[in-house]
This record gives structure tokens, sequence and C-alpha cells, in this order.
């Protein structure tokens, strides 16, 4: 059809919501691994990997096969009825997810998968109220849409009530004026402050991505979770961590929250757990999940070919070891990042953990550089690489690659972004 085509298309039959990353954006046919390919024939390396979704590689045969030979099995009957895989997947995340979490409820997208933790929240709390943390972002429903603290996708005009935001830990642009280890962790006592004063004092739960993936690749400082954890408990309230972009290896750690040494008590994850496939859970204690017992079930939740999608990936993870993968090349593109930004005065800032890794862009009065930003992701596509964006200014670089990319790969595209910045003079 063509680049251009798709586009007049999506004007006449897309709701205008939904756009698209370049001024001139690629019509994408074909992904091997690490590479994406155009219609025209382009070869691109791949350092977004769709927001952290395919971690194990675009069209992994080790993944696909298993997918197809279950299709031609048994392809759906909704989870009311018995199927083996889906028993198997969730049992397989209860062996390697933190702490005591034992049950899973199965479903199709990370935001159904925050709404359903939040569900359960309160079913055991008996309370609903929320918390949540500026600049996050957790979905596209009521509740999860009101429970993002980032303007731009907050387009409910009427946001559900009974929520109130606390400060975000990002260091580089700390909220609260303030300078990590000095500041004895502000931002997260004063989730103790707004539980005494906004709330009824027992609030459900406070959700949080372990690593805030569109605020900029947000990552929080040693001691801020055991902190939270520590507040919440006061007032019994829950922690649910979002692992929906952080999740399976990403982080260097199959899941980005044991990187803090704190047990959630509900855990959501998605994305990265099909590789492709629409799969999602949420996940919590035995304590917690037993009392959701009036009636639920998702139609397409953990249905056979995406169970099998689950199981395929996490045998793919540990047989390939890309949590090890991810903390190797991590450190190698933040080490590159780190060099670019003592060479280039309009980085700010590098931060993030394993292969989620952003570089902040700036100006020289230190305000958010989207455009010089905008311009360094269209000339990286025309180079023939794939990077994000994000950040609540819309300045972060976001590499979240396939866990499958090499060393090569990484030089590459460290020296093509240096080739650019030193040719803008930045």
């Amino acid at each position: 059809m063509g680049a251009q085509s798709i586009v007049e298309k999506k004007r006449q039959y897309i709701m205008p919501c939904l756009g698209h990353f370049y001024k001139e954006p690629p019509q994408f046919v074909k992904g091997a691994m690490q590479y994406l390919f155009d219609a025209e024939g382009r070869k691109y390396l791949d350092c977004y990997a769709g927001v952290s979704v395919i971690n194990c590689g675009h069209c992994n045969p080790a993944i696909v096969d298993r997918m197809v030979e279950q299709m031609r099995e048994l392809q759906h009957v909704c989870n009311i009825y018995l199927t083996e895989n889906f028993v198997r997947l969730a049992e397989r995340l209860a062996s390697i997810t933190p702490g005591r979490l034992q049950k899973s409820f199965f479903c199709s997208t990370g935001t159904e998968a925050n709404e359903g933790a939040l569900l359960l929240s309160t079913l055991y709390t008996k309370s609903s109220e929320y918390l949540a943390l500026e600049s996050g972002l957790h979905g596209r429903t009521k509740l999860t849409m009101s429970l993002t603290g980032i303007g731009m996708w907050r387009t409910d005009p009427t946001p559900v009530g009974g929520i109130n935001f606390v400060p975000n830990p990002y260091c580089y642009r700390c909220p609260l004026g303030k300078k990590y280890p000095e500041c004895d962790l502000e931002c997260a006592n004063r989730i103790e402050r707004v539980i005494k004063s906004s709330t009824s004092g027992r609030p459900a739960a406070l959700i949080a991505e372990s690593i805030q993936g569109n605020a900029g690749i947000v990552v929080p400082p040693r001691g801020w979770f055991a902190r939270v954890k520590e507040i919440l408990s006061k007032y019994g309230a829950l922690l649910i961590v979002d692992e929906v972009q952080t999740g399976f290896a990403r982080s260097g750690k199959m899941f980005a929250i044991e990187n803090f040494d704190v047990e959630p008590d509900i855990m959501s994850v998605a994305k990265a757990l099909g590789n492709g496939q629409p799969i999602s859970a949420f996940i919590s204690t035995a304590e917690i999940a037993d009392v959701y017992t009036r009636p639920g079930a998702s139609t397409l939740g953990g249905n056979p070919v995406s169970s099998t999608a689950g199981l395929a990936v996490l045998d793919y993870i540990e047989e390939h070891d890309l949590c090890g993968a991810a903390r190797e090349r991590g450190a190698q593109l933040m080490r590159g990042l780190r060099a670019l930004q003592s060479k280039h005065a309009i980085i700010g800032d590098v931060r993030g953990l394993g292969l989620m890794v952003g570089a902040e862009f700036v100006r020289t009065d230190g305000s958010p550089a989207a455009e010089e930003l905008d311009a360094v992701i269209e000339e990286l596509k025309d180079r023939g690489f794939i990077v994000g964006k994000n950040g609540v200014g819309r300045n972060v670089l976001a590499f979240q690659p396939p866990l499958v990319i090499s060393e090569a790969d990484i030089d590459d595209v460290l020296n093509a972004l240096d080739l650019i910045l030193t040719a803008r003079d930045w």
C-alpha cells in the first residue's frame, strides 16, 4: 500500500487520537529478531521493540513455531473452559515473580491488567481511594487514565474521583527542588502527608511503575520503594507495581522491582510476556487473591495460543540468559551515552537499568529540547535506526531494544547518534 496511502486511510478511518512517529514514517512489513524492514526494502535496527514488547526479537522462530503448532491444535475456547497452558503459565509465573506472588488472572492488555489489580486492591482493603505518582502512565480505561499523571494522556474530561497524586522520584528534575541523598527521600515521605491530609486515612493502594517509562525512563533512587512500602503498610494500603514496560528481563532482572528489594502486594505484567501476542496478567499473594470470589472471566485472556507464547517467551529468556544480555548490553549503552553526554551539551542526563535507558535532551537553560530530539530521531530513522521518545516534555531519547541486540548493533546506533549531534554542533 505504501506509507502515504496508510496515512491517508488513517485520516479517513482511524480516530484522530492515534498519531504516529516521524514526519515521513515508513511502512513496516517484516521483522526479524532485532531488525525491521519497510515496504521499500530498507533495513532498520529496532531500538524500541514496540515499546518494550519484542524482548525476544521480532518473529522469533523459537516462539512463533510453538504458537503455530498450538494454533493448528486448539486456538481458542475462552478461559471459562479447562485448557492446560494457562495453568502451566500461571504456575511458571508464580515460580519467577518476587516474594509470595502466587495467583494470576490473565487478560489481554496492560491497561486491563492494571484495572484488575486496582479492583483486587479494593476488594481486599474495602477502600476505593488510590494514590498514584505524578508522571506515571497506567492505561487507557476510565480508571487507569484517571490514575495517569501525564497531562497529554489524561484525555478524559471527567476523571474518576478519590485519587491523589504524590511526587515522583525524578532526581534529575526533583519536583520538590531537593537533591538525593541529602533529601532523605522527601518525595516518598510526602506520601504519608497526602494520606493524612487528602484521604480517609486508609487508601486501597498506591500504583507505581518500577521504572517510569513514559515519564522519561525515571529510575527511583535506592531506598525509595522500601520507604514507600513502609508508609503504605502503616496505613493498611497495598503496593501495586506496574511491570507492563519493565517486566521480563528488560532491566537485567526478570522484573525491575527486584532491583529494589521490595515485594509488591500485586503486580501487573503484559507487553513482553507475549512477545507481540496480546496477553497480560495481574498477580498477587494467595491471601489477597482469594478475596476475588465473585464471577470473573476474560474472553481472550490466557487463551491457548497466548499462553503458549508466554511459556515460549519464558523458556527463551532463561535458555538464552536475556537477563544477563540486558545487563551487559545495557552497561555498554550507558557507557556510550555518557561518553556522548560529556561531548554534546544537549544531553543533560543519562539514566536507566539494563536495556531500558533514556538520554534527556536539554537546551542551555535546562529546558526540554523536544524539537531538537524530533529532528534527531527523524535522522536516526533515515540512517536505519528506530529509537523512541518519551518524557513529560517529550525530550527523552528512549532505548528499549529487543534483548537480542548485539554489541556491534549498540556501537552502530551510538556512532550514528554521535555523527548526527556533531554535524548539528550540539
